[in-house]
């Protein structure tokens, strides 16, 4: 009897270790890669201020890589014990300041940015990413998505004027070969505009792929692509 109850113990234990390593290996489905556009964010009732390092270019900037899951919620926050430490993205950080500009104000450096993504995201995909390979992985799907290219060749140009939200999609899905979800915000006016693109990525974060769920809201059937 008490063998019987020592193994039955062993395999309870079993299992808790399997689902923990289950856990570890796999605490997410997938990315959301979100860049935005820097007219759209300055665009707005509350403006914006440029880096310390002076006016981004005038391109679409990374927002985050944001572990998500298939249900449409997301892990955040997840490591308090490992706070943000520049000095290990300090071979990346000429780089960030240009791909990953902040526009908040007042005027910074981009670390309370970047350090607001890695505490609210990036300590989520730890399993997969430490904190170096989380900001590099970024840069590299920054790098592979070239998302002003794709519209440009479309024909869609930062000009102000207003383009179709499908013809949006289209040239992103041409120049990516996936659908992206487009989040929109308003201008000083009211005007709808194109504000930030999202893509999938797998949980390894090194491919693209083709979006389990979308975010909720939607943009109307024609936005405004602003100038910056």
């Amino acid at each position: 009897m008490e063998s019987i109850k020592s193994a039955n113990l062993m395999i309870k234990l079993f299992i808790i270790q399997c689902l923990a390593f289950a856990c570890i290996a796999q605490d997410f489905d997938f990315f959301y890669f979100v860049q935005q556009w820097p007219g759209s964010y300055c665009d707005t009732q509350k403006s914006c201020c440029y880096p310390s390092t002076g006016k981004p270019d005038s391109d679409f900037g990374v927002h985050g890589l944001w572990p998500n899951y298939k249900d449409g919620s997301y892990p955040s926050n997840c490591d308090p014990d490992v706070p943000f430490d520049p000095s290990k993205i300090s071979d990346l950080r000429s780089n960030m300041q240009k791909e990953w500009p902040t526009l908040a104000c007042p005027s910074g450096n981009g670390l309370d940015f970047w350090g607001h993504e890695w505490t609210k995201h990036g300590t989520c995909s730890e399993s997969v990413l430490d904190q170096h390979d989380y900001f590099a992985t970024t840069l590299n799907l920054k790098n592979q998505v070239n998302l002003l290219q794709s519209l440009e060749n479309a024909g869609i140009h930062p000009d102000g004027g207003s383009y179709s939200l499908a013809s949006i999609k289209s040239a992103i899905k041409q120049g990516t070969g996936f659908t992206p979800y487009i989040e929109c915000n308003v201008d000083s006016s009211g005007n709808s505009q194109l504000y930030q693109v999202y893509m999938c990525v797998d949980n390894s974060g090194s491919n693209l792929i083709a979006c389990p769920i979308f975010p909720r809201g939607k943009c109307g059937s024609q936005i405004q692509f602003p100038t910056f």
